[in-house]
């Protein structure tokens, strides 16, 4: 009872210190602390003079721009994060950031400063990365995850409905003082910490950079640290659909015309002709649990707030005889979904990261892929972008069809279907 008590304690301290204009004229440092007693967490703080100026410089210049970047998507790391610069490389039109990494900051250095360098904007959204410097230093795992946990905590604290995204501590090398294993170890901890949170995303960012051995790639981490241009695309790219699911992109309705003779199975406005086999969700919006949402256009398996979880959504339409279905998916890294054919399930996922189809030349990673499915007498030719799939997939006489939920996030859009004689 004595730990949660004074973790509850510590969590109410950094909220009280996320109102720094409370005080009229009071003057806030933005120095390190010169030592460990009475700060929050556990492990690691960086005190090299370099990043003691650096914390000091970065933390004054914000602020200044406390009411500037208000409700903002805020990014909250280390040198990863900082590298990208203040606008994340301009990588997300249209929605207001906020750069809050510093240079060779540990979680526990962002547990002391978060109150006034992110609470204080009280943040539409956080998009939180940290931990590679944690190893360095030779933090134990647990104590990175606990650290993690506190973070998280007053971030729920502060304001219960706003998203997180956790990302993946980023592969490296045993030669940076990060070894696959270790890495490996921090993001399973890291896994557990967040499982059955529905407020907190975990994005599958390790295996997107990882290289066989699990270290990361010389031609997007030119140091095996840092990404370069390519890597920071990457990076953004495995974020955009999270980010328009959560409503920070692509709020616009889709413009596309059905093909003549074509048939749209989603109205791209809610999950009317949908269900879970014995029902149907006509005039939702989403599903009961939040599963499945439809919003312009985009019909959203979203993440689980276990990560992994199977569910089913079907027409509540059969199709017999023969047909052309087309569809267009987006995945996040290594997600996992599935088209079902009358009954049969076409795996749809991340190909590259999941599987099956890893060596499909056409596919787009984190971007709109089409599939096509022709249903001539019981067996189906499928395709993603052109590229064979299945040449003959048998199926049974009738069935409807469906999409499945397993693994992190997958979008559908522009369902539709050609009957034929």
């Amino acid at each position: 009872m004595k730990s949660k008590s004074l973790g509850l304690s510590l969590l109410t301290a950094l909220l009280a210190v996320a109102q720094p204009n409370a005080l009229p004229g009071a003057d806030v440092s933005f120095e390190l602390p010169a030592t460990d007693e009475g700060l929050p967490g556990a492990g690691p703080i960086r005190r090299y003079d370099w990043f003691s100026k650096l914390w000091a410089q970065r933390r004054a210049g914000w602020a200044g721009q406390v009411q500037r970047d208000q409700g903002a998507l805020v990014f909250v790391g280390d040198s990863i994060t900082q590298g990208w610069g203040d606008k994340m490389g301009n990588s997300f039109p249209g929605v207001k950031v906020a750069n809050r990494g510093i240079s060779g900051d540990t979680t526990r250095g962002v547990l002391i400063r978060l109150a006034e360098d992110v609470l204080s904007l009280k943040p539409g959204g956080v998009v939180l990365l940290i931990g590679t410097n944690d190893l360095e230093e030779e933090a134990d795992p647990e104590v990175t995850a606990a650290n993690l946990k506190l973070i998280l905590a007053a971030l729920k604290q502060h304001n219960p409905k706003m998203p997180v995204i956790l990302c993946q501590v980023f592969p490296s090398s045993a030669t940076k003082k990060r070894p696959a294993d270790k890495i490996k170890q921090v993001n399973k901890l890291y896994a557990a910490a967040v499982k059955g949170d529905p407020q907190v995303i975990l994005l599958e960012t390790w295996p997107l950079f990882a290289d066989a051995q699990g270290d990361a790639k010389v031609e997007e981490f030119p140091d095996v640290l840092h990404p370069n241009k390519t890597g920071y695309a990457k990076w953004a790219a495995g974020l955009r659909p999270l980010l328009a699911t959560l409503g920070f992109l692509e709020n616009a309705p889709d413009t596309f015309t059905l093909e003549p003779g074509f048939i749209s199975l989603f109205n791209g406005r809610d999950l009317t002709g949908w269900g879970y086999r014995t029902n149907e969700f006509a005039g939702r919006t989403t599903s009961p649990e939040g599963r499945y949402v439809a919003r312009n256009g985009r019909l959203i398996v979203t993440t689980p707030p276990e990560y992994s979880r199977i569910q089913q959504l079907w027409t509540t339409r059969e199709f017999p005889g023969n047909f052309t279905l087309k569809l267009e998916f987006r995945a996040t890294p290594n997600a996992d979904s599935g088209i079902f054919i009358r009954q049969p399930q076409l795996q749809c996922r991340d190909y590259p990261l999941a599987g099956p189809y890893k060596n499909l030349a056409n596919y787009k990673a984190q971007d709109w892929n089409e599939v096509v499915v022709e249903v001539k007498g019981g067996v189906a030719r499928c395709t993603c972008n052109g590229e064979v799939l299945e040449e003959a997939y048998k199926l049974p006489a009738t069935g409807p069809i469906g999409l499945e939920g397993d693994r992190g996030q997958m979008e559908y859009r522009r369902i539709r279907l050609l009957e034929q004689k």
